[in-house]
């Protein structure tokens, strides 16, 4: 028996390939990737030397931009479109919280992806460019120099409950720059677990944080 049925119709496709469209989905990639290696490689891991967060990044940044040049295609729904950023919205790891700046280089992973995932043929190569150059431009320029990382900041998990009080402070200062060698300005405390007999802080202190101290326990 003869099936009616096309190589193509497995993927729910029309054809195998389509040389302009293909040609155009891999420069585009080139161009997205080269700017993501720009500013997860030469700037984040080389401050922060975090390898979890480099895989995090580049993983993020290719399905934005997979999901933006592929569903561009499909005609959607205003409903679908608007779940579909609502997923992006409250999407969260169930793993520990990570700092600002983790977060705000995510945040610029996402952004690379959409906006050269999403360019048309209304949006010149001129100004696609111009935007990358200035998004990771700005990042390298306000990371890169060391004045830029003259403070820090680093959760811990701190086991001396009585130094918390207010009347302690300078006795919480001293106690914690002799565990952990950090010039500490100040503390800001997050949680208190009284069965644990600990409290969740983040010190503020001068001199960025290096990679392994920023779920350092202090206990």
């Amino acid at each position: 028996m003869n099936w009616p049925i096309n190589q193509n119709d497995f993927f729910g496709t029309e054809q195998f390939m389509d040389a302009g469209d293909f040609l155009r989905l891999v420069t585009r990639l080139s161009l997205d990737l080269s700017f993501v290696a720009v500013v997860v490689l030469l700037v984040y891991y080389r401050l922060y030397k975090n390898r979890e967060f480099v895989f995090t990044y580049f993983i993020f940044n290719l399905i934005t931009f997979s999901m933006c040049v592929l569903l561009r295609k499909v005609p959607m729904e205003l409903g679908f479109a608007l779940g579909l950023f609502a997923v992006f919205g409250i999407l969260r790891y169930r793993t520990e919280e990570i700092r600002m700046r983790d977060l705000t280089y995510l945040f610029i992973m996402i952004g690379l992806g959409i906006i050269n995932g999403v360019a048309n043929k209304k949006v010149s190569t001129a100004e696609l460019l111009l935007v990358n150059t200035a998004i990771v431009g700005l990042t390298a320029l306000l990371e890169l120099p060391a004045s830029a990382r003259r403070y820090g900041a680093t959760p811990m998990l701190y086991d001396n409950l009585r130094l918390l009080q207010p009347q302690h402070r300078a006795e919480l200062v001293a106690d914690l720059q002799a565990r952990t060698g950090l010039d500490v300005m100040r503390v800001q405390v997050h949680r208190i677990d009284m069965l644990r007999d600990a409290a969740e802080i983040t010190v503020f202190h001068r001199g960025a944080s290096r990679p392994e101290e920023v779920q350092r326990d202090a206990a």
